[in-house]
This record gives C-alpha cells, sequence and structure tokens, in this order.
C-alpha cells in the first residue's frame, strides 16, 4: 500500500551555522500556530536541543529527519505518518544548506528537501553586504537545479535603505521573493538568542522566549506568501510504517530517566518501547529517593550530568539502589550522560563528584567537544540489545574524557567504525543486563532494540518474585 504525502511543507536553511534559522524556524511554527495552523515540526539531522524547541514551538513532538541513520523509505514514512494531520510542516535544516557528509551532499539538508519534495526557504544573514548577496543566492539556486527554492528572509538588516538594496537585489537578479526581513536584534527585542543552544528543561522563560520568536516573526515576516510557498510542495509517495506488535502482554515497567540532567530522548524511541509492550514511569535521579517499586528496566538518556553533578552525587540513595538493581541483573540501557551516571565518578572543575560505580571508569569534562558526529559501530560481542555483527548506525555528541578506566575492551561489545566511541576504537559497555555506549540511537534505525529491551525487562519481571529484590 502507498500513500501520497500532500501535507504543505517548508524547509528553514541556511549558508551556514549561525545564520538565525533556528530562530526563524521556531517563530514561525509558533506563529503560524497562533494563526489558527496545526503545525507539525520537524528537525534535519540528529538534534536534542532545537528539536525540543520546535516542540515548545509547535505543541506537538519535533521529529528528526536524518538520511544517515534512517533509511529514506523509513523516513518517508515516519514524515507522513507525523504530517498527514496538519495543516503545514516546518522542517529546520542543519548547518549549510548543501552540507553533507561527502562532496555528493549525502545527509545534507538539501537532500531532505528533494526527498520531501519541499520547497526551501533561505534564511540569510546580511551583516555587512548588499548586492555579494545576491551572488550567493544564484549561486544556491545554480548548484543543485533540482533543488526548490522558494524564498529567501534577510536576517540581521541593519536599516530600511539595506533592505531595499538587498530586496531588489535578489528579486532582480534571482527571481525569487524575499518573504521577511528581520532586524538586527537587541535584548529588549528579544530576550533569548542562543535559544539553539540551551536545553528548554533548562529555563524556566522558555516559553517567553518562544511567543518574542513568533512576534519577531509575525512583525517580520510575510505569513502568507510563507504558506503559499509550502503548498508548492511536491506530491511524495510513502508506505505505511509497519505496524509493532507488544511481545509481552505483561507490560514489563521501564523506568525513563528525565528531567535537567538527562533529557535527551528521541520520542520515536520512547514510543516504540511502548508500542513493543513497556509501560514508561518517568523518574528523576535529581529528586527521587529510589526508583519506583516494582520496575523491570532502566533507560538513562544523555543530557548534563555534569551541571548536575553535585545533586546527582548528593542522592546518594538513588544512585546506590541504580547499582544494587544493576548488578542484580535489572536491565539497563544509557547513553553518553546516562553512561558517565553510571560511572564511578565524575570531576567537573577539578572537584570529583561519585556517580553509581556500576562501571569502573572515572570521567571529566573537556573544555571542547571530544567526539561529535556520525558513528558507525559493529556488534562484535554478546550482549542484551542488539544481535551480533548488527551494524548500529548513530551519532555521539561528548564533552567528556575518561580519566581512568579499570575495565579491558572485552567489556566493550562494540567495533567502533566512525566516531569515536568509548576508547581503543570501542563502546558500547556490556556487563550484567547492562549496556552504556556514547552512541545515540534512533529507534528507526535499530527496530531491534526496542523490542529485545521490552523481551530482557519482561523477564526480569517474570522472575522478579525469586529475586527478592527491595528497595
Amino acid at each position: 500500500m502507498q500513500y501520497q504525502i500532500k501535507c504543505p511543507r517548508l524547509i528553514i536553511s541556511a549558508l551556514r551555522g549561525g545564520a538565525g534559522k533556528s530562530t526563524i524556524a521556531i517563530g514561525l511554527t509558533k506563529a503560524l500556530r497562533n494563526h489558527g495552523k496545526q503545525t507539525a515540526p520537524f528537525k534535519k539531522g540528529p538534534d536534542y536541543i532545537d528539536a525540543g524547541w520546535l516542540s515548545l514551538a509547535g505543541d506537538a513532538l519535533c521529529r528528526s529527519l536524518d538520511t544517515f541513520m534512517i533509511e529514506p523509505a523509513t523516513l518517508l514514512s515516519a514524515f507522513h505518518h507525523h504530517s498527514r494531520a496538519c495543516d503545514i510542516a516546518v522542517i529546520e535544516g542543519n548547518r549549510g544548506l548543501y552540507d553533507g557528509i561527502d562532496i555528493e551532499g549525502r545527509t545534507s539538508t538539501a537532500e531532505i528537501a528533494k526527498l520531501l519534495g519541499a520547497p526551501v526557504i533561505l534564511c540569510l544573514d546580511c551583516t555587512k553586504t548588499t548586492r555579494t548577496t545576491a551572488a550567493v543566492v544564484a549561486g544556491c539556486l545554480a548548484f543543485d537545479r533540482d533543488l526548490q527554492i522558494g524564498g529567501v528572509i534577510l536576517n540581521r538588516v541593519a536599516g530600511p535603505r539595506h533592505e531595499n538594496i538587498l530586496r531588489q537585489s535578489i528579486e532582480h537578479y534571482c527571481d525569487i521573493p524575499v518573504v521577511g526581513a528581520i532586524p538586527k536584534l537587541s535584548a529588549s527585542d528579544f530576550p533569548e538568542r542562543h535559544m539553539g543552544l540551551v536545553p528548554t528543561p533548562e529555563h524556566a522563560w522558555a516559553m517567553e522566549a518562544v511567543d518574542a520568536a513568533a512576534v519577531i516573526a509575525e512583525k517580520h515576516i510575510d505569513l502568507e506568501r510563507v504558506v503559499a510557498i509550502a503548498e508548492t510542495a511536491l506530491p511524495v509517495d510513502a508506505s505505511p510504517l509497519p505496524a509493532s506488535v507488544a511481545i509481552s502482554a505483561q507490560r514489563p515497567a521501564i523506568a525513563v530517566a528525565r528531567d535537567p540532567a538527562f533529557q535527551f530522548y528521541y520520542p520515536d524511541n520512547l514510543e516504540a518501547l511502548e508500542a513493543a509492550g513497556a509501560d514508561l514511569i518517568f523518574i528523576s535521579p535529581l529528586t527521587d529517593r529510589h526508583l519506583p517499586d516494582n520496575i523491570h528496566g532502566l533507560y538513562l538518556g544523555g543530557g548534563f550530568p555534569e551541571t548536575h553533578a553535585k545533586e546527582l552525587a548528593d542522592n546518594s540513595s538513588f544512585r546506590e539502589q541504580v547499582k544494587a538493581m544493576t548488578q542484580s541483573g535489572l536491565p539497563v540501557y544509557a547513553e553518553c550522560g546516562g553512561l558517565i551516571f553510571l560511572g564511578e565518578e565524575l570531576i567537573v572543575d577539578n572537584q570529583a563528584y561519585s556517580m553509581c560505580g556500576v562501571i569502573p571508569a572515572v570521567f571529566n569534562i573537556s573544555k571542547k567537544p571530544v567526539g561529535h558526529g556520525y558513528t558507525i559501530s559493529v556488534v562484535e560481542q554478546e550482549n542484551p540489545y542488539f544481535p551480533a555483527k548488527t551494524e548500529i548506525r548513530g551519532h555521539e555528541f561528548r564533552y567528556s574524557n575518561i580519566l581512568e578506566w579499570r575495565g579491558n575492551d572485552a567489556d566493550m561489545t562494540f567495533a567502533t567504525q566512525r566516531g569515536k566511541g568509548f576508547m581503543n576504537h570501542r563502546d558500547g559497555i556490556c556487563r550484567h543486563n547492562m549496556l552504556a555506549t556514547y552512541t545515540h540511537i534512533h529507534a528507526l534505525s535499530a527496530p531491534q532494540w526496542a523490542t529485545a529491551f521490552v523481551q530482557k525487562a519482561a523477564e526480569y519481571a517474570a522472575a522478579l518474585p525469586a529475586r527478592n529484590i527491595g528497595t
């Protein structure tokens, strides 16, 4: 069976990172919702922070679109599934329009746009430039004739004269419309100009910043022309997403750490666990003194344990119980920040903070990224969640170093073919029923993960009376 994607849609892209496309995408999403449009937000590439802001702006879960991790056909199916009931889909690109992992532009925003049949609106940082901007736009138009660039939004415009020269030059030489012109903003115009770098759960002012971005969009962008451009999207065929079958009628309970220290989860991952038969219980290692009674699995996602190291260390009863239950066989899956939390210590600004002590490692935090980008791992050893020889595609974004490691390579089940991994070109520390890795995965690229996790949780639940484990 085939469906046709007909939803009006557009991609907000730019020539580079830092050009303001996040603020524009967030503002447009909220402004369109303010005008009665049911808006589906999407983010190109592996990203949690921008996705959180877009979710807030659209009052809907933002989905990631990434052709490195997710097969194109699956991506189309997911896009159709999550946009079919909306009035318009707003997709934020990443980095420059044509930037990808190779000279062919694979994984670029442009390739996503062509796959989805979506027109692109270019966000241009116009600082200290006028007519040259038209030459740059003309180059983007000529670079790939199969890509539809439907309009331009000028950003950081110095004043009316600057805007007039830019607008006339682009529309004359490039024959595409300028649909918005945003002036240089001060703190009084927009209280948080770095929203793409700050997770939404971190700050109470998040909704105020989204509302401010919407005011800017409504004031400086022609929303009707933006909608008209979105309506030029081409029809694209997509297959339905495969139906999930719960593997357990007992619905084992999996605890998910979600608070300011642990917040990086793709919604698709959580939904995959539920579809496989799990009930999710959201917990906070910052404030909960114990794990909930009768849980059968634990999912520790990424985040910023380093910014909450003292609170995590002070919560000794929680940490000690995580260690005891992991050693007793509780199925545990941890990514990046979750991996650090399972270690022995985390060093922040020369201060040591105790973590759970499951993994014999001490971590510290660097000022610069230690591992950043896509990863490819191949499963070489037995573990609870992935069959041997499975290729796992994901991404990593870590600032942590391993100061001490008292394990060995045999403890790590993955051979890292691309990316930093844990160390020695390996990742995926496996002990008991725990697997901890620096790699973030997406459930649509690793469908066996959720099924295996829930299966292990169901087995743990079935054997629980014999374990006599208390809290």
